[in-house]
């Protein structure tokens, strides 16, 4: 677990710094119940790999068995509550305004706990789209606006017909390009990034940091694991976001 020195160090680092971003990944939503796409499937969804089931590919083979996997997926995001990292990000962009948070997670739970403005790289899977986006990317349609035949399923996009989707992002497709510029321009402008409980290993989320690091911003590295980002760290506060960010909110008390 990481030392209280450590904390302070970081603390320090945090009060002084002029622009904040932050990069949260699944580690984050994982503490609050929300499993990863590396974790094993349970259920009836345990036969499945769910890299074959994200794609644009797997929809258009077999549509009903992915709406019916991604509303087992946000069932699990709807019982999911914010939990101590979530909350404690949210104190630190009310205290220190100049934060921008990225999250890599498509759940809400970052809102759910105050934080405000977040950008959503991989979108949100609370919400629903058109499949052809025949009104211009993203077309979301409201579900409670629609019948929803549970016999008949995916529901239709109620301007074209096509089949309605979530609105995440999927192996294979590219990310929002207004979330991903505004991310970047974060990221590059930035005087200091934490890092929290994201693996390093999917791009183009995974650059962000790099951007940061190379526009000479410090990086703080919050994960109880290392990962392809921890050399560039300036500071590593090892343990779950969820034990390390409140210690982080308490000192900077002490600096402020």
């Amino acid at each position: 677990m990481t030392s209280k020195e450590a904390i302070q160090q970081a603390a320090t680092a945090v009060d002084r710094a002029q622009r904040i971003a932050v990069l949260t990944g699944a580690g984050v939503s994982k503490e609050s119940g929300v499993p990863t796409f590396r974790d094993a499937q349970t259920g009836l969804w345990a036969r499945f790999d769910p890299q074959q089931l994200a794609t644009p590919q797997a929809f258009q083979r077999n549509p009903k068995l992915v709406w019916e996997w991604y509303e087992f997926r946000r069932s699990t995001v709807r019982e999911a509550k914010p939990n101590p990292g979530h909350v404690a990000l949210a104190m630190l962009q009310k205290h220190y305004p100049r934060t921008t948070l990225i999250t890599q997670n498509v759940d809400d739970l970052h809102e759910q706990a105050g934080s405000r403005d977040v950008i959503h790289l991989h979108g949100s899977i609370a919400q629903t789209k058109c499949f052809g986006n025949c009104q211009g990317p993203s077309t979301l349609v409201d579900l409670a606006t629609i019948d929803n035949d549970l016999d008949d399923l995916p529901p239709r996009c109620p301007s074209c017909g096509a089949y309605l989707r979530p609105d995440v992002v999927w192996f294979g497709e590219v990310l929002p390009s207004d979330q991903l510029q505004r991310a970047i321009d974060a990221s590059t402008t930035c005087d200091l990034m934490l890092v929290v409980g994201t693996s390093g290993l999917v791009h183009p989320a995974a650059s962000l940091p790099i951007y940061a690091y190379q526009s000479g911003a410090a990086l703080i590295e919050i994960n109880p694991d290392r990962t392809p980002l921890s050399d560039m760290a300036t500071l590593r506060l090892e343990g779950p976001s969820g034990e390390v960010l409140p210690h982080l909110i308490e000192a900077l008390d002490d600096v402020s």
